[in-house]
């Protein structure tokens, strides 16, 4: 594959990403707006067992969380070494950087997806899940630079590959209880 259809790839992975984001959100979005039921039926106790309790969020938010905190924590700090290895002209530590970048997104997706959340979560969990492995991917592909205008040419893509990712984690984190995060 030449680096121009890497880049077409990408920008294809991204664009479907937004996509299904913005719809996902939009669909959320009209789905909140929607009038409580209020047949007697939704007041059973087998209609309540479906609603997630206070004490069942919070601890859901609580496991999102220990797995956030630590990827986030380690993403920073391998971007960091990343910005500045290129700035530096080291592009086998500025690719290794890149590689620990996807060993961290692809840990935190298999985390992500054991946990166990609401059903009214769980799309945005399954998108969420899509679009950090279309990012890992484009991570990895970029990892595989052999030159430093090649990895700079990722810049862009790879910036344009965090919008999505970014979109479905403040739904989750918001579904959650949860502030919205400074950076996913």
């Amino acid at each position: 594959m030449t680096d121009k259809q890497g880049r077409a790839a990408v920008t294809s992975l991204v664009t479907a990403g937004s996509v299904l984001v913005g719809s996902a959100l939009l669909a959320a979005g009209c789905a909140s707006t929607a009038p409580p039921a209020r047949s007697p039926a939704s007041h059973s106790p087998a209609a309540r067992g479906t609603a997630a309790t206070t004490a069942e969020l919070t601890a859901i938010a609580a496991r999102y969380m220990a797995i956030a905190r630590p990827a986030n924590r380690e993403l920073d700090h391998v971007f960091d070494g990343f910005d500045d290895h290129i700035k530096a002209g080291d592009l086998a530590a500025a690719r290794a950087d890149l590689r620990a970048a996807v060993v961290t997104e692809r840990r935190f997706d298999r985390q992500l997806i054991a946990l166990s959340f609401s059903p009214r979560t769980e799309p945005f969990v399954r998108l969420l899940y899509r679009v950090n492995q279309a990012r890992a991917a484009l991570t990895s592909t970029t990892a595989g630079a052999t030159s430093l205008q090649q990895l700079r040419g990722y810049a862009k893509p790879l910036d344009a590959a965090n919008e999505p990712v970014e979109d479905a984690v403040r739904v989750i984190r918001g579904q959650l209880g949860l502030p919205p995060p400074d950076t996913s």
